[in-house]
């Protein structure tokens, strides 16, 4: 190997949350430490996403004397996950909860503000050890001019999109803002924030940007490189132990060593068709539905493989059940969670409480219905919930004429527009709206969770999740199971170690984030439990890197 460009003790590939939690965390311990980025913006898909974190027992909850233990968080574990093999091992457990808990207290002593998402129930709430009041946590509002020349390199985060700084649990209200007072109260909170913002011409980040960019002031103030548009190309090994990396930065491949390794936070493969179709088994997908990060492909997870590490779950994804992309601004994805809509399968039957999570449903869309189907709803839907970004009542014309959303008089005129037995719809609906009109779903039980209620309408009504689908004309939209990025790939262990094919540790590499076997299987516990996963294995990492033999 030719002369070294550049010596470090720690590389970091990849600028999520994952990423510059362990930059930071390496750094405080004393690791000269440097973050490569192959994307132009910094923050992966943490930076696109809510910026929520699942931690059970959190010190937000302990402050709010918010009942709840480190015991309970593992039996939730225990309960919804299951035995799923290493990447779910009682160690990784553990760390997770006891370490993520130190991560939000450093992060907090070091300038970060969260708020508690009170009200959002974990999405297993029912089982044991879940908790009905939630424990997710959120990064408050974030002033950009804090960056200084630096604001500009953070990627557009989910509000960016929708125009509003608004935090991630207030989205739960503010689409029911004609439903409730309270929701309604949100509404203008969330309304005044973006109008003082815009008035003081700042740029006041939220969500998935607010948590990067605090991250990244944080990584500023201590002089750590991010380097942008700087993609690994190669890990370099030398009897058997990962001893830096190959990047091409500015142009040109730079070699850097590492001394205490090197920590890939680099993301999945949610934008790879080739891998998605070679890994994806039961649940195929093309990649052509993700939501994860435009630099989420996969290369730096190969090299990983490349080296002999293990992997598993790598044809599971976040899923997230979702309107076709052309009807990306729409609400009609999240039709599922409110009253007088359901899902039904291609034979025209419901397959599952269009309530659950995004993981339980995405799934069986997959299981139950052939990667796709199809949300009912009614002209009581129509004009109680907004459908896009127009008041409540407004359909635009054009999704029904361009078939993206399809209307009929009768339930047998719509099968015959989506293709499904008309007898078998009516039935499916009639069974349905027997029940429902007394906000019940015995097939399904669709209500009974705080997760239903907390995700359903404000407004008044037996059950803020259950009505029927019973007034003309009535409407389908195509849903398929969309996700925010993949969440199989190596093994590793509770320091975030890679695994081997041996099944021990390959000296000096650590992994985290969508590119490992998720700690949560095939699961998804809560608001946040991907983001915080990648957060914490990155604190881990850093803090066993800092204490490693050189």
């Amino acid at each position: 190997m030719p002369d070294w460009d550049r010596e470090v003790d720690f590389v970091v590939v990849g600028s999520g949350g994952g990423g510059l939690v362990a930059a930071i965390t390496a750094a405080d311990a004393g690791l000269e430490t440097i973050v490569v980025e192959k994307m132009p913006v910094v923050g992966g898909s943490t930076g696109m996403s809510g910026g929520v974190l699942w931690l059970p027992d959190n010190p937000l909850m302990r402050e709010a004397g918010v009942a709840d233990s480190v015991e309970d968080g593992l039996a939730h574990f225990e309960a919804v996950v299951g035995d799923v093999g290493p990447a779910s091992s009682d160690a990784r457990r553990e760390a997770y909860i006891v370490e993520g808990n130190a991560m939000v207290e450093e992060l907090r002593a070091k300038g970060v503000r969260f708020l508690r998402a009170d009200g959002y129930a974990d999405y297993h709430s029912d089982a044991k050890g879940g908790h009905e009041r939630g424990r997710s946590i959120e990064p408050a509002p974030f002033d950009a001019a804090r960056l200084g020349e630096l604001q500009d390199n953070v990627i557009p985060g989910l509000a960016s999109s929708i125009g509003m700084v608004v935090l991630t649990n207030e989205l739960r209200s503010i689409q029911y803002f004609n439903r409730s007072l309270r929701s309604l109260l949100v509404a203008i909170r969330v309304f005044a924030r973006t109008m003082l913002a815009k008035v003081r011409r700042r740029t006041v980040l939220s969500n998935g940007a607010a948590l990067v960019g605090n991250l990244l002031a944080i990584a500023a103030d201590r002089g750590i490189p991010v380097w942008r548009e700087a993609p690994l190309s190669e890990l370099v090994v030398e009897d058997g132990r990962v001893v830096g990396a190959v990047v091409v930065h500015e142009g040109a491949p730079t070699r850097i060593r590492a001394r205490r390794g090197v920590l890939l936070a680099a993301g999945g493969f949610g934008h790879n068709a080739e891998m998605r179709g070679r890994y994806g088994g039961d649940q195929p997908n093309d990649g052509r539905y993700s939501f994860a990060n435009p630099g989420d492909t996969g290369e730096v997870l190969e090299m990983a493989v490349g080296l002999g590490a293990r992997t598993a779950q790598m044809d599971e994804a976040w899923w997230l059940p979702s309107a076709v992309p052309q009807l990306a601004g729409s609400t009609l994805g999240q039709a599922r969670h409110r009253p007088r809509a359901i899902l039904v399968n291609t034979e025209g039957r419901r397959f599952v409480s269009e309530a659950d999570s995004m993981m339980v449903v995405g799934k069986a869309i997959y299981a139950e219905s052939g990667g796709r189907c199809w949300a009912i709803t009614d002209d009581v839907y129509r004009r109680r919930y907004a459908n896009g970004k127009e008041r409540p009542g407004v359909l635009p014309e054009e999704w029904v004429t361009e078939g993206l959303v399809k209307r009929s008089d009768t339930l047998e005129g719509l099968a015959a527009q989506i293709e499904v037995d008309p007898a078998v719809l009516a039935e499916t609906v009639a069974r349905y709206n027997a029940d429902a009109v007394r906000g019940d779903d015995p097939q399904f039980g669709r209500g009974r969770t705080a997760y239903h209620r907390c995700m359903g309408d404000t407004g008044k009504g037996p059950n803020p999740s259950v009505d029927a689908v019973a007034t003309a004309p009535f409407y389908a939209t195509e849903i398929i199971p969309a996700d925010v990025g993949t969440s199989g790939g190596v093994l590793t262990d509770e320091h975030g170690r890679v695994i081997g094919a041996d099944e021990q540790p390959i000296p000096g590499l650590y992994a985290t984030g969508n590119l490992t076997a998720g700690v949560m299987g095939r699961s998804y516990l809560g608001a946040g439990a991907s983001i915080a996963s990648t957060m914490v294995f990155g604190y881990t990492a850093a803090k066993h890197a800092a204490t490693a033999a050189a």
